[in-house]
């Protein structure tokens, strides 16, 4: 292939890369005001500036979509963990990764909506096989504000129980439930805490 063949074909790329990333955007968007679970493929082509059709060449549907979003929102979860937890060696790094955690996944509808995208074969789409990357890459960053690394089966266990309870404690904080239970997210951080570092 020539140099100018081959320049083309990343100029291409980069502009399907730039496309996507604007119609990821507009769903963001289109998400945040009129929820995840109402997301649809003609509200984001509007939002974007293209026709509804235009989108099926990057999503093959609303599911893939969805899954891309949450994809991100899981990429952003393990950025924000790595940064609570700052320098290898605080003390106090779990303690700030599960409440940077939960204070972001309050505010995370996709991951709701995006349950419902998953086939019952885990990975068995490039859209799934994104998303587990990144489920895993937020977990690890969980692991690592442990200060150990989940290497065996049952400290594997261990941070996916944590990651679910937080999952769970995001969703009722997030409905309002937390609090006309009488608890505080807080409390509950805390008790999260001392019983994961107790079982470690």
């Amino acid at each position: 292939m020539s140099a100018k063949g081959t320049l083309s074909n990343e100029r291409r790329a980069k502009t399907r890369h730039a496309t996507r990333a604007s119609i990821l955007e507009a769903a963001q968007r289109v998400a945040a005001r009129d929820g995840a679970r109402n997301l649809s493929l003609r509200g984001v082509a509007a939002e974007a500036g293209f026709a509804p059709a235009a989108l099926y060449g990057y999503f093959a549907g609303k599911d893939e979509l969805l899954l891309a979003l949450a994809a991100d929102d899981l990429a952003a979860l393990a950025k924000t963990m790595r940064m609570a937890t700052g320098q290898n060696g605080r003390t106090d790094s779990l303690s700030a990764a599960i409440g940077a955690a939960l204070s972001q996944m309050k505010n995370m509808e996709t991951m709701a909506a995006a349950a419902a995208a998953l086939t019952p074969i885990p990975g068995s789409t490039e859209p799934e096989r994104h998303f587990n990357g990144r489920l895993i890459a937020a977990l690890n960053a969980l692991s690592d504000a442990s200060g150990k690394r989940a290497e065996s089966r049952e400290a594997q266990c261990d941070v996916l129980l944590l990651a679910a309870a937080l999952t769970g404690l995001a969703v009722l904080s997030r409905s309002g439930r937390l609090a006309a239970l009488g608890f505080t997210s807080e409390e509950l951080l805390k008790r999260l805490e001392a019983r994961f570092t107790a079982a470690s």
